[in-house]
């Protein structure tokens, strides 16, 4: 970095930083001016040209002017403080109220040599005292940004040219009459909900979740499984938001007492559209909206990409190939069992091989394949579905979910009678599963005739790869976690999800499948006919090498896939 001839004098807070050993003198000096010249913030110039650490700065900063320092991330910041002083300062200075004692009013900032702001904030509350924290840049700005949002919902935010192509939402044919006052046509809540389904797109969330509460409203998409607050509209607007996604999805919006199903069907170019499944429910304060994306992507996966591990997908593929049984996979609600029935669906979908499925509701379509949606007020169950599929001359049945006796034992006469059928269940792994169909009424000697394959499985996030940092654990600590004896004296390094950036805050970066892949052995069966329990059935499948869905994540650990923190966080150890 070349310096200037016309040396400007360092401020206080760069002297300190050159003092400290966090800048050589020519650097600073060279900053400084940049910053001088771009009319930007020095701390911003430092912080956003990787040139010095926020956290460091502010430190310095903080032992410099004798000003304390705070971790912002600690504070429950109250929304009536923030309004104490105009929208306008807060962005200008990135200086934020964070609470109030008596009459001081304590400001967030990152640079205390900013008088400026302090004294414009002092006069725009009118009256009292404002004293300084220091707070680290990166977080600050993240709080404001935040806090902005939330004042106005993100109403005021949005940008025309992120909703052009909205235009083309489609809805129902016939909208329901919604009544004068659900004034389902206001503008800006239009345009907050389609943002909403477009920044949900973009940030790559598999739902989101519209929730009203006594005294807040809150935004929430779940990204990489897990739920992130993404705005806080006002409460006011709950009943037009929940009005406008019901008229979006073809439901009764004049109906609030009983929940409520639909999809909508979003077209983000003319070739480009997604669809998301819709499930309202009222709740004390108002009507929770759910809506789920159907990514048709997903279904597209090769076995490859799902994670399994080489072995596990060797058996995975001999017994889809069977020509007869049952192939079953379970886990709780967003495991991923939709995609890795769809992927084995679409392995099989050949020319010469009839497919009929029995969903609900039907995700996402498969050139090739009936797809069947089950409907309970039409009188479409799986159990009909099912008994027509077998007068239809099927090869393969894929059945959604076998949720009780009737469906299932159709499922297994299907299975019994020269029919490959796959299906769901929500248990936790293999042997559960199989202990939970005897309970729903399934002789044993069905189930051991019948199932050929039981995949358990979980998603876990996997580690961004430029962000994960090592975690020293010494043997015992690892051999208490569950890894075999045999890996920790080769050795093992375990990392986790470090500080992140700031395009990927948490440090991980899409999900994992972690897997139970447990054929049913002619021991194993010998077992179910006895009538041996999920524990017993689950020490047969050890004993024949099968790993549990524990071992498969400890196995993802391993190849630095993912972290322990998010293994115990899906699985018990």
């Amino acid at each position: 970095m070349a310096v200037s001839s016309n040396r400007v004098p360092l401020s206080g807070l760069a002297r300190r930083l050159v003092a400290d050993g966090l800048l050589a003198e020519d650097v600073a000096t060279q900053a400084f001016q940049d910053a001088l010249g771009k009319r930007t913030p020095f701390v911003k110039f430092l912080v956003e040209n990787g040139i010095v650490n926020a956290r460091a700065i502010a430190h310095a900063a903080s032992g410099e002017f004798g000003v304390p320092m705070v971790d912002i991330d600690a504070l429950e910041i109250d929304p009536d403080v923030i309004k104490l002083v105009s929208r306008d300062l807060i962005t200008r200075h990135s200086a934020l109220p964070l609470y109030k004692r008596g009459a001081r009013v304590f400001i967030g900032v990152a640079d205390p040599t900013n008088l400026q702001a302090l004294d414009e904030i002092k006069f725009n509350i009118g009256g009292g005292t404002t004293e300084a924290v220091v707070v680290e840049w990166d977080k600050l700005t993240k709080v404001i940004d935040k806090a902005m949002e939330a004042s106005d919902g993100g109403l005021a935010a949005m940008e025309d040219s992120d909703l052009e192509d909205f235009d083309d939402v489609e809805v129902g044919q016939e909208t329901p009459d919604v009544g004068n006052d659900a004034e389902i046509d206001d503008a800006p809540v239009v345009r907050f909900v389609n943002k909403c389904l477009l920044d949900a797109i973009k940030r790559g969330a598999s739902d989101l979740h519209f929730e009203p509460y006594e005294k807040i409203y809150r935004v929430r998409f779940r990204i990489d499984g897990v739920l992130q607050e993404v705005s806080r509209p006002p409460l006011a607007l709950a009943g037009k938001i929940a009005a406008r996604i019901k008229v979006m999805s073809r439901l009764d919006v004049s109906e609030r007492r009983v929940p409520q199903d639909g999809r909508i069907k979003l077209k983000l170019s003319k070739t480009k559209a997604i669809d998301f499944r819709v499930s309202t429910c009222p709740t004390l304060f108002g009507e929770k909206a759910v809506l789920r994306i159907l990514d048709s992507d997903a279904a597209k996966l090769q076995i490859d990409q799902l994670g399994y591990e080489d072995f596990q997908k060797k058996l995975f593929l001999k017994n889809l190939a069977k020509p007869y049984g049952m192939f079953l996979v379970t886990g709780p609600t967003g495991s991923g069992k939709t995609v890795s029935l769809y992927t084995g669906i679409n392995i099989l979908n050949q020319e010469d091989v009839n497919i009929s499925t029995a969903e609900d509701p039907v995700e996402i379509n498969l050139p090739g394949v009936n797809q069947v949606q089950v409907d309970e007020r039409t009188g479409m169950t799986f159990p009909k579905a099912l008994k027509a599929f077998l007068r239809q001359d099927p090869d393969i049945i894929l059945v959604g979910e076998i949720r009780d006796y009737e469906t299932g034992s159709i499922a297994v006469k299907a299975a019994q009678t020269g029919h490959m059928v796959m299906s769901t269940l929500h248990t936790n792994d293999g042997p559960q599963t199989l202990t939970r169909l005897q309970d729903m009424g399934i002789q044993a000697f069905a189930v051991a005739t019948t199932i050929n394959l039981i995949t358990g499985q979980r998603l876990c996030r996997r580690l961004h790869p430029e962000y994960k940092v090592r975690i020293d654990m010494p043997p015992e600590a690892l051999l208490q976690e569950g890894f075999p004896q045999e890996w920790v004296d080769q050795g093992i390094t375990v990392f986790g999800p470090g500080n992140g950036g700031a395009d990927c805050p948490s440090g991980y970066k899409g999900r994992a499948g972690i897997y139970q892949v447990m054929p049913i052995s002619d021991a194993m069966k010998r077992l179910i006919i006895e009538g041996a329990n999920a524990v017993v059935l689950a020490d047969q499948a050890k004993a024949e090498g099968i790993w549990d869905i524990r071992m498969s994540g400890l196995a993802k650990i391993r190849a630095g896939v993912t972290s322990l923190a998010e293994v115990n966080r899906v699985t018990v150890e």
